[in-house]
């Protein structure tokens, strides 16, 4: 079966044909400022394969609420929520059509053909402009009884900075142009990593960054003792990654006499496609197919 796959972002939308293994056919869009826009831009993708695919799969932001077709929340693509816009797109395409909150694409793409496939309980952190993911148990995902599943970010530290604040380079980076008496975001996450060998307001902040963003990945191995805690986002194609925060890690461990735990951290596999994959594994759960 082929589908055809969007993944909608606040400043482009991407999009490619899935054709039973592998996605081609990529390209993109600048995201449209108006309903009415988006419809015909994707239309205009659709349309050359319209009578060779199955369905349309998309990765959207916001609170995806699947059984209604409607996307609850805000996110930056504000003309997206709280209407029956799944209806409203099977009327445009004349094809099945299903959504999906785009971190939880990137957890199912992970889940299905990643670095935690034939796993089963998984937690996957998303580590951007915020900390975002999602909860996979005994194979399904998990939206919780509000749909909050997953916003690890919202996590309170020290009774005033979220997990977001405290463990994230974008953060990060504005804290350390503050201390060097720079406009907040006169430097980049990637070049605050860069300074660190030589800066030593850098190495401080760095440093700050990866103690926070392992203390939370600690506290969040024991709400579920999952089989592996995946990370994605910018930060997660960087090598140093895992061993600097399994060497917290394992600090906190044996401060808390718990050396025999396994903490299983892994990078992502995928980037740039996982929300596009992901969105074809939600899709062909939802219709019931095979997700071989």
């Amino acid at each position: 079966m082929k589908y055809f796959v969007f993944d909608w972002g606040g400043t482009s939308v991407k999009y490619a044909l899935w054709d039973e293994e592998t996605l081609s056919d990529h390209g993109a869009f600048k995201t449209p400022k108006t309903w009415e826009n988006m419809k015909l831009e994707m239309l205009e993708r659709v349309k050359p394969y319209q009578d060779k695919v199955a369905g349309i799969a998309i990765s959207s932001p916001g609170s995806v609420d699947i059984q209604r077709g409607i996307i609850g929340g805000l996110s930056a693509i504000d003309y997206i929520h709280n209407f029956e816009i799944v209806e409203e797109m099977e009327t445009l395409f004349g094809l099945p059509v299903s959504i999906e909150n785009d971190a939880n694409c990137a957890a199912l793409a992970e889940s299905w053909r990643g670095v935690a496939k034939d796993l089963k309980n998984i937690l996957f952190v998303v580590i951007g402009t915020g900390i975002g993911g999602a909860v996979i148990v005994d194979g399904s995902l998990q939206r919780g009884s509000q749909r909050f599943a997953g916003e690890f970010g919202c996590m309170v530290f020290d009774g005033v900075n979220t997990w977001s604040m405290a463990g994230t380079a974008v953060h990060m980076a504005e804290r350390y142009c503050v201390r060097k008496g720079l406009e907040k975001d006169a430097v980049s996450g990637e070049e605050v990593f860069n300074r660190a060998d030589h800066d030593p307001i850098a190495s401080e902040e760095v440093n700050n960054f990866y103690d926070s963003l392992a203390l939370g990945l600690y506290n969040l191995q024991f709400t579920l003792d999952p089989d592996c805690i995946v990370l994605g986002g910018g930060v997660s194609k960087y090598s140093e990654l895992i061993p600097e925060l399994n060497r917290r890690i394992k600090n906190l461990l044996k401060a808390a006499q718990l050396e025999n735990l396994n903490i299983n951290l892994k990078a992502c596999a995928y980037h740039n496609d996982a929300n596009l994959i992901g969105a074809v594994a939600s899709h062909l759960s939802q219709e019931g197919g095979s997700k071989s």
